[in-house]
């Protein structure tokens, strides 16, 4: 054999051997068994613009935020791979060259002068939670840093160091870092404070700023030198940016809405992310004006409140306590915004609304406030003063009870409790069955369900049911008419206001519970709904504590910090009846109570159209057809008198126009039917 036969056969011999060894290096990383990449990270609470309200720990109290390479400062990110890994973007994971110049410098100097690991390989150490101090931990980091560079592309490994990059005791992760050392969100870093970020993770726990700030500012002011004579800042820069003190305490970490979070969190165990329909800035103004008010209330007093949209149900700030802690006794960890408790007057509106609705009275009706008894129950008012004939918009200002239980006796205490279970309520009763007390509070309902109920009225008699979650809008039932609705909030437009608080700006309503026990103020502008409760959870009384003198300032200070201010309440709608007394018909100018008929069995009725019925064709009007009942006979059509003194009983009635209407008959006795129907 020729020594070229030779030579070829030796060179086919080691490219062999070559191939074999590569081969077997490749195997011996494709085998390489990764650690979990998906570490647990704190579940977040975020408002409807992405900020973070809350976040809750992870295992062993660590705060380990999710974070990816578009949630930080670019200067940040080039700073990062300027100063620990210069050619990430170029290694498979392991940096040859700076190993090689690692192990001269440890040969030619008998220790060790510089490091050779990379960004992933600091991964792999923080996945696998391993040491660096032996031959053995470096040979593993190297191997899992070859495997997740063939597995995740480099974005996906810088988003791994982010997140799980020790800095300091409980602190993992840059966003947590920040955070926690800046109190904010490491999108948009100062040169200073990049700096610290990146010097933190070599040596975290000696370094920390709080416990070492020489050391912590020795380690920045390396980096940014480093960053000087590299010529990515200049001189002027980097001194400035030496000059700046590191920080000597933490940052807590925000805490906004956090019975909220409690409450979304065991409704969505398993998710990471919590959207919510909460404005951080509105909800922090509430939060803190309840704080500060709680600190002049008396041990163990809480304060609760709701601000939310009536047009699309959306939940903006939700406040279940006024510190969410213990202390004081406030049993601040209860949710007060779900707790059942008797809303004392606050449901009058919604009796009020009923009758408008429904033919029985209107704001003029006089209705008399005098001693009264209905079976076993003789109801008072709260001063037990009997002012006699009255108006119902004055009976409803003064929030008298006789007159409010004479409209919920003729409506039905069962039709009540229907109609706020339809408009998206859930109340509770004491007992089994709804009685006439409910109307003066003896029916338990929280502060949400109020204020979905309230805020039916503020949208015209439909609200969308309350949401906190950005999901689809659904549309509770209709608990009254548009024009109906309007009459309530002009009246409670005008009710009392306490003192040094602006008149007719909001259409508001007060409640104080039996033995003082629940305070309460709900309000409406022209935009939003604001529901405030104050009491103690443990439903110890308040004596002489009263919901005008105690919740309606915080109500009124509350839309004070609508980022918007008050917004106008709505015009009335164009078929209002607004007359005085007597000008209206007959039957609506005296309240007279329930009448025999009213039980349907000599009342009058309306035969045609029937209740719920649809109706096409009819924009030249359409035939109403009346039975029963004493003529003469008033028909309303959306609370507007169409007729009045009428003996037929078959009338032509003109289309109000397309969309939902109401009509209702009313008798020479008082006595009413109606029906809701849909023209197209």
């Amino acid at each position: 054999m020729t020594d070229w036969g030779r030579r070829i056969i030796c060179l086919g011999l080691t490219l062999a051997v070559i191939g074999a060894g590569r081969d077997g290096f490749d195997r011996w990383v494709d085998r390489t068994e990764l650690p979990g990449v998906l570490a647990e990270t704190s579940v977040e609470l975020l408002d409807r613009s992405g900020q973070l309200l809350r976040a809750f720990p992870v295992e062993n109290g660590r705060w380990r935020l999710a974070t990816t390479l578009g949630d930080v400062d670019r200067g940040y990110l080039e700073m990062l791979i300027a100063y620990e890994d210069r050619r990430f973007y170029r290694h498979a994971g392991v940096d040859g060259r700076a190993a090689l110049r690692a192990a001269w410098q440890a040969v030619t100097s008998g220790g060790i002068v510089s490091g050779a690991s990379t960004l992933t390989m600091q991964v792999a150490r923080l996945l696998e939670d391993s040491g660096t101090g032996n031959w053995s931990g470096k040979l593993r980091q190297a191997r899992v840093a070859l495997a997740l560079e063939r597995r995740l592309d480099k974005d996906q490994i810088l988003d791994l160091y982010l997140t799980h990059a020790p800095f300091g005791g409980a602190i993992e992760g840059v966003r947590s870092a920040s955070l926690a050392w800046f109190g904010k969100e490491p999108a948009r870093l100062s040169l200073a404070e990049s700096a610290l970020l990146v010097a933190l993770p070599q040596s975290p726990e000696t370094r920390r700023p709080d416990r070492h700030p020489d050391a912590a500012r020795s380690a920045r002011n390396r980096v940014i030198s480093l960053m000087q004579e590299n010529g990515r800042i200049d001189g002027v820069s980097a001194q400035a940016a030496q000059a700046v003190q590191v920080p000597r305490v933490t940052h807590p970490f925000p805490l906004h809405a956090a019975h909220l979070g409690d409450a979304l969190r065991r409704e969505a165990p398993g998710e990471q992310r919590i959207d919510t329909t909460v404005d951080a800035d509105l909800q922090t103004r509430v939060e803190a004006l309840l704080r500060n008010r709680a600190v002049g209330f008396a041990d163990g007093i809480s304060i609760a409140a709701i601000v939310a949209d009536p047009t699309n149900g959306e939940i903006l700030a939700s406040v279940g306590a006024a510190a969410y802690s213990a202390a004081e006794g406030r049993q601040g960890f209860v949710d007060m915004t779900r707790a059942l408790r008797s809303p004392g007057s606050t449901l009058k509106p919604l009796v009020y609304a009923m009758a408008f609705d429904q033919g029985r009275a209107h704001p003029e009706t006089i209705i008399h406030d005098g001693p009264v008894r209905f079976g076993t129950y003789a109801p008072q008012n709260f001063d037990g003063v009997f002012r006699g004939d009255v108006t119902v918009r004055r009976a409803l200002q003064l929030s008298l009870n006789t007159p409010v239980v004479q409209l919920a006796d003729a409506l039905g205490p069962a039709r009540i409790m229907a109609t706020m279970r339809s408009g998206g309520a859930q109340p509770r009763l004491p007992g089994a069955a709804p009685g006439l007390a409910m109307a003066l509070g003896g029916v338990g309902i929280t502060l949400r369900d109020l204020v979905q109920l309230y805020a039916g009225l503020a949208n015209g008699g439909r609200a969308p049911v309350l949401r906190d979650r950005p999901d689809a809008m659904s549309m509770a039932d209709r608990i009254a008419g548009p024009t109906a609705a309007w009459h309530v909030a002009d009246i409670l437009r005008e009710a009392p206001v306490p003192r040094g608080m602006p008149f007719g700006r909001i259409a508001f309503k007060t409640g104080t519970s039996y033995g003082h026990r629940d305070l309460w103020a709900v309000g409406w502008d022209g935009a939003r709904v604001v529901a405030v409760w104050v009491g103690r959870p443990d439903g110890t009384p308040m004596p002489g504590a009263f919901g005008i003198e105690v919740a309606a300032p915080l109500l009124f200070d509350i839309f004070a910090r609508l980022p918007e201010g008050m917004t106008p309440l709505p015009p009335p709608p164009a078929e209002t009846l607004m007359v005085a007394t007597s000008a209206l018909p007959i039957p609506l100018q005296r309240f007279g109570g329930k009448a025999a008929g009213d039980e349907r069995t000599g009342g009058p009725d309306l035969v045609f159209p029937p209740d719920n019925a649809r109706l096409s064709g009819v924009d030249d009007g359409f035939v109403v057809k009346l039975a029963g009942g004493e003529p003469p006979y008033s028909v309303l059509l959306n609370g507007a008198p169409v007729l009045t003194g009428t003996f037929q009983r078959e009338i032509m009635v003109q289309s109000p126009g397309a969309g939902f209407s109401t009509v209702v008959l009313i008798d020479a006795n008082g006595q009413s039917d109606r029906v809701r129907l849909r023209i197209d």
